[in-house]
């Protein structure tokens, strides 16, 4: 659970900086690609290609082209269609998506684990909850085309490599190999050179969040989904939304429901001690 907290902590602010720094200023497809060429150099040294199974280092690069590199491609076509706040508001079904999946692979319903997830969402949507516009449909299958391949990418690495004796720095490199190759396509097909980085700040956010809260926020999330069980990751993917909001009003002064934010975020704890009692 620490590795879990930890990238929570880390990709808190990860929210505001790109918020403040990067959006509207530099092309979102740049952006990912940077993030995901990044963190690829940090783990490249790491890699030993000869001593990796090659149907291991596939199935790697399968889990980051779409935990990655499909999510990003879905995620960021969703705001053509949808506000901040609805894209906001439809993430928060991740943990509902976690937990079917991987009762799908187990071949197995788990109501307690759904139940836990169910709960964390309430707590998300308490906080994040917001009046949606009618024309939403379209921009609500992209996010939760998102969601699914954001919780696909979590839950088949927790199968892949949570009995594996591997040291997972040494192979996570072929997790970024498979993203990096989604956003390089997608970069190509839909990104805009007009809109690259032009101060240093938008460079120094950029590898700040390519090296550190993609690089190693990616290694510590899925590492620590392979050490928790599902319902304990299911929460955790919604711990991040108040602890986001947290972070921006402390730091950026964005306005803040503070009660909703302390209902939602004792909903999600609950969830999270629920969980804890039960194991």
């Amino acid at each position: 659970m620490s590795y879990l907290f930890a990238v929570t902590l880390l990709w808190a602010f990860s929210f505001s900086l790109i918020g403040v720094y990067l959006a509207g200023q530099v092309d979102a497809w740049f952006s990912v690609l940077m993030r995901i060429a990044l963190a690829t150099l940090v783990f490249l040294p790491f890699l030993k290609f000869k001593k990796t199974p090659k149907p291991l280092a596939i199935k790697l690069m399968l889990i980051g082209a779409i935990q990655l590199g499909a999510m990003y491609s879905f995620y960021y076509h969703s705001f053509l269609y949808l506000s901040v706040p609805e894209v906001l508001l439809f993430t928060v079904m991740t943990p509902i998506y976690i937990t079917l999946i991987n009762d799908a692979l187990e071949k197995h319903f788990n109501p307690r684990f759904l139940v836990i997830a169910i709960i964390a969402v309430c707590g998300a949507l308490a906080i994040r909850y917001e009046s949606i516009n009618s024309q939403f449909l379209m921009g609500l299958l992209l996010v939760q085309a998102a969601n699914v391949c954001f919780a696909t990418g979590q839950v088949t690495y927790k199968h892949l490599m949570s009995n594996s004796k591997l040291d997972h720095k040494t192979v996570f490199g072929w997790f970024f190999i498979g993203a990096l190759i989604v956003a390089t396509v997608c970069y190509v097909l839909f990104g805009n050179t007009d809109k690259l980085p032009s101060t240093a700040t938008q460079w120094g956010v950029l590898i700040y969040l390519g090296i550190v809260a993609s690089g190693l926020g990616y290694f510590g999330w899925n590492k620590g989904a392979t050490l928790v069980n599902v319902g304990a990751l299911a929460v955790m993917n919604n711990v991040l939304i108040p602890a986001g909001i947290i972070v921006n009003v402390l730091i950026w002064n964005t306005e803040a429901d503070i009660l909703r934010l302390s209902i939602g975020a004792g909903i999600i704890v609950a969830a999270l001690l629920l969980n804890k009692i039960n194991t």
